[in-house]
């Protein structure tokens, strides 16, 4: 079953959650290079349904948004923003690193307080994202400082053109998301560390190819690197 969103200026055709048969494949032996960390099939707000009518096969669905939820590096921490209450709680910190937003939480933002259009707008914080077209173990060494500065982008979601800082392509035809490949996104945290992330799928089982509009989602495989001593140096092989 299909269900219409928006995002940006176009109306999608969104993926009914509901249960399904799941890879066989383990991400994080895939993925692994032994320095990096493995984020596989970490629960979006998978309770939530836009649009008509019922979401079907008996789904407890909720007809709402989709709730943001916050990440932290250092510890993979999840911080679910449910309310107001929660979001003028949490945005207001310094201390997590990516919000995952939008329809089927698949834009995402840093916390970056110095840009009025993003929800950290004032917190303090300074974090900056930079799109690297390269594939995530060719990224060796960070951006420079005047790059991040000049070229740092704001959320980074669906892929609408060739110029497009998102992470993934939406077909019109199947009404499907896939991962861009050679796109690997480099992160300046406020702290002056550097870091890099891969998205990988939002698809459960982080499948290599998805054909059933019914595949549980959003369920996010990703990974990423920090680097702790304050050089440029991102080489994870």
């Amino acid at each position: 079953m299909k269900t219409l969103f928006k995002i940006g200026n176009y109306i999608c055709i969104g993926i009914l959650l509901s249960s399904c048969s799941k890879s066989n494949v383990n991400p994080n032996e895939e993925l692994s290079d032994g320095v990096s960390t493995v984020i596989s099939d970490l629960a979006g707000d998978v309770d939530a349904y836009v649009g008509n009518g019922s979401a079907g096969n008996g789904n407890p669905k909720e007809t709402r948004d989709f709730h943001t939820f916050l990440f932290r590096f250092s510890d993979k921490k999840q911080t679910w923003l449910k309310n107001k209450a929660d979001s003028n709680a949490n945005f207001s910190k310094t201390d997590w690193d990516i919000a995952f937003s939008g329809q089927y939480n698949s834009t995402l933002y840093v916390n970056d307080g110095t840009v009025n259009s993003t929800p950290a707008f004032g917190n303090g914080s300074k974090h900056k994202i930079i799109l690297v077209k390269q594939a995530y173990d060719q990224v060796t060494t960070a951006p420079s400082d005047a790059d991040f500065e000049q070229k740092s982008i704001n959320g980074v979601g669906m892929i609408l053109d060739s110029d497009s800082q998102g992470w993934f392509n939406y077909d019109m035809v199947s009404h499907l998301a896939k991962t861009a490949p050679g796109r690997t996104y480099v992160i300046r945290l406020s702290n002056g560390n550097y870091a890099k992330l891969q998205m990988i799928s939002m698809y459960k089982g982080a499948p290599a190819a998805v054909t059933d509009l019914n595949w549980p989602a959003p369920y996010f495989t990703f990974k990423y690197f920090v680097q702790e001593d304050g050089s440029k140096n991102l080489k994870t092989k």
